[in-house]
């Protein structure tokens, strides 16, 4: 493997996103499922690591694992705040915010990873109560992002399953390679 290719795996360890435009609800099923899982999965991926360990980068010039797990608990927040919108106002714009910015924050930076991963597991408690309520008009309704364009909760659903299972590999991928 080149240097390049291992690069990109460690970075996309299950794969860059794509959406899935072939929706069934099998398939829907499985990405709530994805949602449901990621607060114990995150969990799992995170136990037993020391403070040292959660302040390695899980790649050079990439997070540490406790930002990585504070990153997931701020993006998730958000990603729900952007379904409520869209199931409660008309193709609402949504605002973006600094990923990069919002990880080098104390509570980023220092704070207990199990402040984030049970922040997760209740978030995701809602979420899934939310999305397994919706109907196929609902799952169609649709939020305006800055940069990826309209999205359908059909299509930011995939988006933020992928990015829990995403992130978990990161934590997963480093305890790996540093046989942790």
């Amino acid at each position: 493997m080149t240097t390049a290719t291992v690069t990109d795996a460690i970075r996309y360890p299950v794969g860059e996103f794509t959406i899935d435009r072939a929706i069934t609800p099998l398939k829907r099923e499985m990405w709530i499922e994805q949602m449901e899982e990621a607060p114990g999965k995150l969990r799992a991926a995170l136990a037993g690591l020391s403070e040292e360990q959660l302040d390695t980068r899980y790649r050079k010039d990439g997070w540490t694992l406790r930002q990585v797990a504070h990153h997931l608990a701020d993006a998730q927040l958000n990603g729900f705040m952007r379904f409520k919108l869209a199931l409660t106002e008309d193709r609402p714009a949504i605002k973006t915010y600094q990923e990069d910015l919002w990880s080098q924050t104390a509570d980023g930076c220092e704070a207990p990873v199990n402040l984030s991963v049970d922040l997760l597991a209740a978030l995701h408690a809602r979420w899934v109560i939310l999305l397994k309520s919706l109907s196929e008009k609902e799952f169609a309704r649709t939020f305006r992002h800055p940069q990826r364009g309209e999205l359908r909760i059909d299509d930011a659903i995939q988006l933020y399953a992928w990015h829990c299972v995403h992130h978990t590999a990161h934590i997963r991928g480093l305890r790996e390679r540093m046989g942790w």
